[in-house]
């Protein structure tokens, strides 16, 4: 075997040559590479793309509400209003209502659910919860380990490979009584119609939204 052929074997960069040809392994020019990057990640997901991606989001909406539901309360049930706003103790100790406690059990669930159908069929567009700072650079944001000042969407549509280069923004509600099941954005100058208006600040080419099993996906 001679020493191009054998290094074929070992090196996935080779590049194979015509039926009958010696092998050659030639490293590939850096245009060559670039051009084979841009035809290969698929930089912002068309519209069909987003349609169905957000038809999933719903989907693990849906899963987690049930399951969590369904083992807090049994088959078929659900929590009522009073149960809802029931005070319990959250993992640090703290006085919540019951409301918020089921909604973090149903949001790890959702993010599960995401994980398993999103990233392997949108590994490189789709990012959960990563969080975003002013950056330098007026109206721009940026990555960032700071929880102040910061902001922390569920789910962010991006540039292939790149979230700060934001197309859509989603985050998962868990409506609990029968008034937030009705209206998940809630009044004027809600705490989740706010959450929109500054997710809308990360840029990207479609309205923020937010995920419920009851009623899909909702925009500002």
């Amino acid at each position: 075997m001679n020493s191009a052929v054998d290094g074929c074997l070992r090196n996935p960069a080779c590049v194979a040559s015509m039926p009958g040809d010696e092998a050659t392994i030639p490293w590939l020019s850096r245009a060559l590479q670039t051009a084979r990057t841009l035809v290969t990640l698929k930089e912002f997901l068309d519209e069909a793309e987003v349609r169905r991606i957000e038809t999933i989001l719903v989907e693990c909406a849906k899963e987690a509400d049930f399951l969590v539901n369904e083992r807090e309360y049994g088959p078929g049930k659900y929590p009522d209003d009073a149960e809802c706003d029931r005070l319990v103790r959250d993992k640090e100790g703290n006085e919540v209502k019951r409301a918020i406690e089921l909604g973090n059990m149903k949001h790890e669930l959702a993010f599960a659910c995401v994980q398993r159908r999103l990233f392997t069929e949108f590994p490189d567009n789709v990012s959960v919860e990563p969080r975003y700072a002013p950056g330098p650079v007026s109206g721009q944001y940026v990555l960032t380990n700071r929880w102040t000042g910061s902001l922390r969407p569920d789910i962010v549509l991006h540039f292939a490979r790149n979230p700060t280069k934001v197309q859509c923004v989603y985050d998962f509600k868990f409506p609990c009584t029968s008034a937030s099941k009705s209206n998940p954005l809630g009044p004027d100058g809600s705490k989740a119609r706010q959450q929109l208006l500054e997710y809308d600040g990360l840029g990207g080419n479609c309205p923020s939204g937010i995920v419920t099993p009851q009623l899909g996906i909702s925009h500002e």
